[in-house]
Parts: C-alpha cells; structure tokens; sequence
C-alpha cells in the first residue's frame, strides 16, 4: 500500500513569497505591476491539514471535478475551470494561484497586474521544472506545523493597503524566485521574510486576530532569527516554512512535483 491509496493522488501546492498579490484588490493598487508570488508543485506524500494555507479546499474541489487525478489538457484551461468551479457564488472568491499552484508541476512564478483579466489571473507564468532545482528546494525546506486557522477566523478586518507596500509585496515573489533558481539559501530565506513584513503592514489580521491564541509573531520571529528565513503557508498559521540548510527540530521536507518531460 502507498500513501496516496489513503490520501489519493491529487497534487498539493506550496505558495511562497508575494502571497496576496493574486487578489485584485491588492493588485490593481501596485505602482511598478506586475507583482509577483511563488507557487511550488507537490507531491502528495502526506496528508495536509486543512485550513493551513495548503490549497485543501481547491484539492477538494479538484477531486470533485476530476476525480483521483489532474486531467490531461491545456493548463491554462484548467486553471479556468477550476477558479470557476471553487469561486462560483462566493463575494470573497480565493486567488488563482490556489489552481495554478495544483496544475502547473515545477516551481512557478505567477506575475499578477490588474489590467490582464481584472487582476485574478496572471499575465504571465514563469516555470523551471529543473530536477537540480527541485531536489535542492527539498533540501532546504522545513515544514514545521504550528496551527490551523481557528473558527470565525478571517484575515481583511483590517486592511492598510499602502502601495509602496503592495509594491514590496510584489516584489518578494521575484526576489523568491530568483533565489530558488540560483539556488540561494540566504535569499530564498530574505523573500520570505520580507513578505511577512509586508502581510504585517498591509493586512495585518494575517498574524494578529482576536481567534488566534497562538503567538504566531513570535514563533515566526523564533525561526527568522536562527535560520535563513521563514514565513507561514497562510494567514492565521498553519505550518511555517523554514529555510535551512540544516534539519530543523520538529520540521519534515516535501517532495516537489516536476514535469518528467
């Protein structure tokens, strides 16, 4: 028996520095568009908690569209019909690198600007499906788990949408990126935590609300101080990523899902 014989075989997805770029209402106020985020294929070798920040609900929604595994077909197009099928009906509709992150293998740069399509997909997509890549993201990645998002929990009660912050949001997702392909510890671990400041300025209920009962600051600042870098999988906790080179107490690696072609 496998893992995904329980778990099944859909992917999951990392989302990395630049989160929140992806939503409209941030975007369309981002001086120097496009912005940018990081979204990493994965492979399902564990069972993610839900509400942390992992992309379960749309790997839910996935599984109802196309059963135990992603269809064959154009990405783009699938990434459509799947923001459709989660968001249809809902005045909050979750971004699209929740969809792209599950279909597009390799890690994925996604540059958001409110001019292409209202701001909810990306103008353009850069990818590096690199095996080298990957295997070294794996190394260098820690998931240490520390909270699901509680009940009533919700992070735009407070909204400080400042554009040059917007502006350094945007950012980070290519300082992200850049990093991973250089293959650069200390900047990948920068771009993460440069993108938790930004969440603090611009929506700062993403760390802080009257649900959260953990520290979430201080746990981030615990692991930000020690290693390269570190930033939560989403608002409200969830697991925290760490960057190191060395094994992280309590953290467990994932395995990247890449195109074999």
């Amino acid at each position: 028996m496998h893992i995904t014989d329980i778990i099944g075989r859909m992917p999951y997805r990392m989302a990395f520095a630049g989160g929140w770029i992806d939503q409209p209402f941030v975007s369309q106020l981002n001086p120097t568009p496009p912005g940018s985020m990081v979204v990493v294929a994965l492979e399902p070798t564990v069972r993610f908690m839900d509400r942390c920040g992992m992309g379960t609900s749309t790997r839910r929604v996935a599984e109802r569209l196309w059963g135990d595994a992603l269809p064959d077909g154009d990405p783009a197009a699938l990434v459509h019909e799947l923001y459709a099928a989660e968001n249809a009906g809902l005045a909050e509709p979750s971004g699209s690198q929740d969809m792209i992150g599950l279909i597009y293998p390799g890690v994925n740069r996604l540059d958001y600007e409110f001019s292409h399509e209202g701001g909810a997909f990306p103008a353009h997509i850069a990818s590096n499906n690199d095996p080298a890549v990957a295997r070294w993201l794996e190394r260098v990645i820690w998931m240490v788990p520390v909270a699901q998002r509680p009940p009533g929990y919700g992070p735009l009660g407070i909204k400080n949408l400042d554009r040059e912050w917007i502006r350094r949001l945007g950012q980070t997702g290519k300082d992200c990126y850049d990093a991973i392909l250089a293959q650069d510890a200390h900047g990948l671990g920068a771009s993460m935590n440069a993108c938790m400041a930004c969440w603090e300025a611009i929506l700062p209920q993403t760390v802080r609300h009257p649900t959260v009962t953990v520290d979430l600051t201080g746990i981030l600042g615990y692991y930000q101080s020690r290693y390269a870098g570190a930033m939560y999988s989403g608002c409200g906790g969830g697991y925290l990523y760490v960057v190191s080179e060395e094994p992280v107490p309590g953290g467990f690696q994932i395995r990247v899902r890449i195109d074999p072609q």
